[in-house]
């Protein structure tokens, strides 16, 4: 006897349905109620996450009335329209935007002010060197190889720091040196490795106008001085074992990119 292939679809789609309703029965009770409480939960915790970074910020939140505002969603019963909903979203936001951008140029002027001063100081020390463009370096070990040409690809390993200390990146931490061409890279790390004999270790400050100006990046305030410790492992010219070039995986000091 033949099967007609419209039955044999019906029967499967038939028995998918039975094992998915099985496999929902199976269910237990206490299954069902931890898996309920896990999605209430992670709402909560995404609402609690917003309301942080509110008051982080010096802004007022009534965290009550936001509960009685979830609960009211919840069973459709909103005292706002979709409309004034938004209104006052929209006027949040610009008031949170507003604080931001108070708290940035406020970070921002005084990164720059204790930058300079930082500056001012170090290039008085014993062994600090000062270029033209202001980049300030110290020789802590003096290689006898290779210099770098600009257009020249590098390995180094380093660490950078603020200038209160705060290490926002360590290559030595990932143990893996990064290896780059040297024109990617902020004009203070440009200048300053190409004064470096590979096999050297130099500590480079680096004035704001050379690293990032006036973007913040990542931990990195705006306007911020910041300080190098590079090892100079190897120097090659471009193209030469281009086979296995690509960029390693730099940490956000990696200094990809110019400051401007």
């Amino acid at each position: 006897m033949k099967i007609s292939k419209l039955v044999m679809r019906k029967t499967t789609i038939a028995l998918l349905c039975s094992c998915a309703f099985m496999a929902q029965a199976a269910q237990s009770e206490s299954e069902i109620k931890d898996e309920s409480y896990a999605l209430g939960a992670s709402v909560g915790k995404y609402i609690s996450s917003k309301i942080y970074d509110q008051t982080e910020l010096g802004v007022d939140v009534q965290v009550q009335t936001v509960i009685d505002g979830v609960i009211d969603a919840l069973k459709n019963e909103t005292k706002m329209s979709d409309e004034q909903i938004l209104t006052h979203l929209n006027a949040r936001a610009e008031l949170l935007n507003n604080i931001r951008e108070q708290q940035l140029a406020e970070q921002s002027a005084q990164s720059l002010a204790a930058g300079q001063a930082y500056l001012a100081d170090n290039k008085s020390q014993s062994g600090a060197t000062e270029t033209a463009s202001g980049l300030q370096y110290e020789v802590i070990k003096q290689g006898d190889g290779r210099i770098p040409l600009a257009s020249d690809v590098v390995t180094v390993h380093y660490k950078g720091e603020l200038i209160d200390g705060t290490v926002f990146d360590n290559s030595r931490d990932r143990d893996e040196p990064n290896r780059f061409a040297l024109m990617t890279v902020i004009e203070g790390w440009q200048e300053g490795i190409q004064l470096m004999p590979e096999g050297s270790i130099y500590r480079l400050s680096i004035p704001t106008e050379l690293a990032y100006g006036e973007r913040q990046v990542g931990v990195i305030p705006p306007n911020s001085t910041l300080v190098f410790d590079v090892e100079l492992m190897k120097v090659e010219s471009p193209g030469e074992n281009s086979h296995g070039m690509g960029l390693s995986g730099m940490g956000m000091g990696g200094m990809m990119g110019t400051g401007h």
